[in-house]
């Protein structure tokens, strides 16, 4: 693994940038973007491969996990619910009211003819 700066001329390969997550391809010599603050890490296509297994791995260990916090997010939800529609005011920001609100049946007037 090397490390590399913005604006240093660098060879053939791949280049991330750990602190963002972004992924920068030289298809032959080039420049990496950014200045002098910016960090990129080369890693070999090899430490690549065994990464991937690695990676999915931890995936598969921790979605047990993942799911019993989405399953909390979830009750607590439900049980704060009340204290949020009091505070909200009717206006959901994640609800569309394209054709606009449901409003009361409308009765309908019987007139009568005089004929």
């Amino acid at each position: 693994m090397l490390k590399y700066s913005g604006g240093h001329k660098v060879g053939k390969g791949t280049y991330w940038d750990l602190s963002n997550g972004g992924r920068i391809d030289i298809p032959n010599e080039g420049v990496l973007p950014g200045d002098k603050n910016s960090t990129y890490t080369r890693f070999p296509p090899s430490v690549m491969l065994l990464l991937g297994p690695i990676l999915g791995l931890l995936y598969v260990i921790f979605l047990p996990f993942i799911a019993i916090a989405m399953m909390i997010s979830l009750l607590a939800e439900k049980i704060f619910k009340g204290m949020w529609n009091i505070a909200s005011f009717g206006w959901r920001p994640t609800e569309a009211y394209l054709a606009g609100k449901r409003k009361g049946k409308k009765k309908n007037d019987k007139t009568t003819d005089s004929s």
